[in-house]
């Protein structure tokens, strides 16, 4: 019997399923319900509801329970669910009333709110207030030149990742009865990254403030032109609401000595390079070239102390040959940032423990203390990401 015959015997149906075209809102649900599968293969389970938990896996996990309950989108997505995530059941507690509004979750999943076409049925009826707002911010259409702006998005979320930009609250500035907006900056609304591309010319608002029409690049490929008072609006009003920063926002790295220039940023510990007096060969003949790089919240000298009975410290005491105070960053990011720059001379050796047991630390690198400073240097200004340490030339270079 050939596949054919083995197939039609199972019952399997061979015949070419014709591709149809879908329609603007189709094509909306299936890009969102795409973003949901990236976020299962990135995490290794569904989006989960709850306060603590990231804005975009609280925007998912919405977004998912009203696809659950849309027979229509079920349908549409069956053959792409891999998962089984629209049949998995609820995924926990329920995200309160009030973290996103109605209009906000129908235009995520891609559904208009305007009224039906049968002036007899009523849909989404609305106050006046909320009329008269809804008017005030523009509709999202798809951005047309989207792949000029897809890179810095790309390269902001790398810089949230590596903790090179970090988000602060949407707040008045100080001095001034509204937080300030300017070309080329990004936020956070409604759980995706805002670009402020264009402003316009300044217009005279109805209250007799200034205000002016804005060109909004959203990370979802869609873009509106409403007006800066209403971003203002959205975002106060958002609890999710984020000023994403620049890379040189403020000091991520100083010397211990030396004090921050504004009196409110928060420390996030110490980043230390230490040097062993291990007598391994290894380390012996190589011990100006051999770091470990850490980050402690606490001291360096409270974290080391003990290092001669402990494995970490390669069974022997250490030095303290450079330190870095950090200012507004994620402590684990940075780290796991510097360790990937280096991956390529991670120190390997096997020791044993004190019981006997081989173990392989893994906060030990070959290389000069000078490409340490490059790399500490490179973050304080967002030019190390997508660096990598080439043992070859013993020099930074673009992976």
């Amino acid at each position: 019997m050939t596949d054919d015959d083995i197939l039609a015997e199972l019952g399997v149906d061979l015949t070419p399923k014709k591709a149809r075209s879908r329609t603007p809102r189709e094509e909306r649900i299936v890009a969102g319900f795409e973003d949901i599968l990236k976020f299962f293969d990135e995490h290794g389970r569904a989006p989960q509801h709850g306060e603590n938990g990231d804005i975009f896996e609280r925007l998912y996990a919405v977004r998912l329970d009203r696809l659950r309950a849309q027979p229509e989108s079920v349908e549409l997505l069956t053959d792409m669910d891999k998962h089984g995530l629209l049949d998995a059941g609820d995924m926990g507690v329920p995200p309160a009333a009030d973290e996103l509004d109605d209009s906000a979750l129908l235009a995520e999943l891609g559904i208009d709110d305007a009224p039906a076409e049968d002036i007899t049925r009523l849909r989404h009826v609305r106050s006046y207030e909320e009329k008269q707002a809804a008017e005030e911010i523009a509709s999202r259409t798809r951005c047309e030149d989207f792949a000029t702006f897809k890179p810095l998005f790309d390269q902001v979320q790398a810089d949230l990742e590596a903790g090179v930009r970090i988000t602060r609250a949407f707040v008045k500035d100080a001095g001034l009865s509204k937080a300030t907006i300017h070309t080329g900056e990004f936020f956070i609304l409604g759980g995706q990254i805002a670009h402020v591309a264009e402003v316009g010319e300044l217009i005279k608002a109805p209250n007799g403030e200034t205000d002016a029409r804005l060109r909004v690049i959203y990370s979802n490929g869609t873009e509106s032109d409403l007006l800066l008072r209403s971003l203002q609006r959205a975002l106060y009003k958002d609890d999710g609401g984020r000023r994403i920063t620049e890379p040189t926002a403020g000091p991520l790295f100083d010397k211990p000595d030396s004090t921050p220039d504004e009196p409110d940023h928060l420390s996030a510990g110490t980043l230390y390079v230490l040097r062993s007096h291990s007598t391994h060969p290894t380390i012996a003949a190589n011990r100006q070239l051999i770091h470990k790089i850490g980050i402690t919240g606490g001291t360096v000298e409270a974290r080391i102390a003990g290092a001669a009975d402990d494995s970490t410290y390669l069974l022997a005491d250490v030095d303290i040959v450079a330190t870095y105070k950090l200012y507004d960053i994620d402590r684990p990011r940075l780290e796991a940032l510097i360790h990937r720059v280096l991956n390529a001379v991670r120190f390997e050796a096997e020791i044993p423990d004190r019981f006997g047991k081989p173990v392989r630390p893994r906060e030990w690198f070959l290389v000069p203390l000078a490409i340490i400073d490059q790399i500490v240097a490179g973050i304080g200004d967002g030019s190390v990401v997508g660096m990598t340490y080439d043992p070859a030339t013993a020099s930074l270079k673009r992976s």
